[in-house]
């Protein structure tokens, strides 16, 4: 069995990559969502961005559930904090994709123009609401959530959900959304056709400007005006999981620490903005392929920046500092840990060939001539 310090890293690390996995996977799900109105402007051109994400949307989603699934299991300290604190947000965000197959599933049932324009405002919704939605969340993870615990570990929330949109959450809920539709643009490039693949371009472009811009600018307030949270007493990393026992302050550039000492963590927020930039270019040579991956390796710097930013931290807790919850004192048992990673180590592997099969098998532009020849059978 390996070492429960190794054991939580590890996990620290899966948790990211599954969060990565949903946020690169169902994420151009959302960004083509977001496109809809923009992008299509005929009954056609919809159904061909409606079908460029149709056949994959459900399986994109897994990487949601595995992720939350991911959190119950390792860190089960994190998952009742935060699901409990964000609730209302959370429950937005799971109403908002849900009713976006929903709309998938009905909007061609009846060929009524105002029908199947609320049904397309619904799509928009459902990838619009989510992209911000998680976007705020990872702000308000930066930020600090309001909760404390008793000595009997008993979490009370003292926020609401109006508390959680602050301007720096905002922001990240931003940056999230015109980064998923650069994410978007580049997916309906590769796989759309005829005028809505130019649209998406053009929109990628704007969005990969706007994203980079933002994500500036959450850099600069983090670094010149957001304390962070630094732990100040020793930290037992293969103890017992237990939040009270530190001593944690806030300080003005505290996020900024693991920069400082480790200088190659710097790569996580260059490559973002390399990445995002790299995918708007190639997008303007109509290179959709290679946008599309540039713009994955992209989401996926974003996320690491936020991760590498808090580590060791998971839930700041900005009540009582000394309660946050960081990779060393929130996890499950060793046994628990370990049997999940060979849990995770069978199956995960299996997920992504069999991710890579359907895609190969759905290899291929979505057309016009495809979509008014099959009216029964697909969206």
């Amino acid at each position: 069995m390996l070492d429960y310090e190794i054991l939580r890293i590890i996990w620290w690390a899966l948790l990211g990559t599954l969060l990565i996995g949903f946020a690169v996977m169902d994420g151009f799900d959302l960004g083509a969502a977001i496109l809809l109105p923009y992008a299509a402007r005929t009954d056609t051109e919809r159904r061909i961005v409606i079908n460029t994400v149709g056949p994959v949307w459900e399986g994109n989603q897994v990487w949601l559930i595995l992720g939350a699934g991911a959190i119950f299991a390792a860190w089960p300290t994190l998952y009742a904090t935060a699901f409990s604190g964000f609730y209302l947000a959370m429950f937005l965000a799971l109403a908002a994709l849900i009713l976006r197959p929903v709309a998938f599933k009905f909007r061609s049932k009846i060929g009524n123009t105002r029908w199947r324009a609320i049904w397309d405002a619904a799509i928009f919704i459902g990838g619009f609401v989510p992209a911000l939605i998680f976007g705020v969340a990872f702000g308000n993870v930066i930020v600090g959530v309001p909760f404390r615990f008793d000595d009997a570990m008993r979490m009370t929330y003292e926020g609401n959900l109006f508390g959680l949109l602050n301007p720096f959450a905002l922001l990240c809920g931003l940056t999230s959304v015109a980064m998923l539709t650069l994410h978007g643009a580049s997916y309906l490039a590769l796989k759309a056709s005829g005028a809505v693949v130019d649209r998406a371009v053009r929109s990628g472009r704007l969005a990969a400007s706007i994203t980079i811009g933002l994500f500036i600018l959450a850099g600069i307030w983090v670094s010149l005006g957001i304390d962070g949270y630094a732990v100040t007493s020793p930290l037992l990393h293969d103890g017992p999981s237990n939040p009270l026992a530190k001593l944690v302050v806030r300080q003005p550039g505290a996020w900024l620490n693991n920069y400082r000492t480790f200088p190659a963590t710097m790569v996580a927020p260059v490559a973002a903005i390399a990445a995002v930039a790299i995918s708007a270019i190639l997008l303007g040579v109509r290179r959709p392929g290679a946008a599309f991956i540039a713009s994955g390796t992209g989401v996926a710097a974003v996320i690491a920046t936020a991760g590498v930013s808090v580590f060791p931290f998971l839930l700041p807790s900005s009540l009582d500092p000394r309660m946050s919850l960081t990779v060393w004192d929130a996890s499950s048992s060793r046994l628990t840990l370990m049997i999940m990673l060979w849990a995770t180590a069978i199956f995960l592997p299996l997920i992504l060939i069999y991710t890579t099969w359907v895609y190969r098998i759905l290899r291929g532009p979505i057309t016009a001539a495809f979509v008014e020849g099959d009216s029964s059978t697909i969206y």
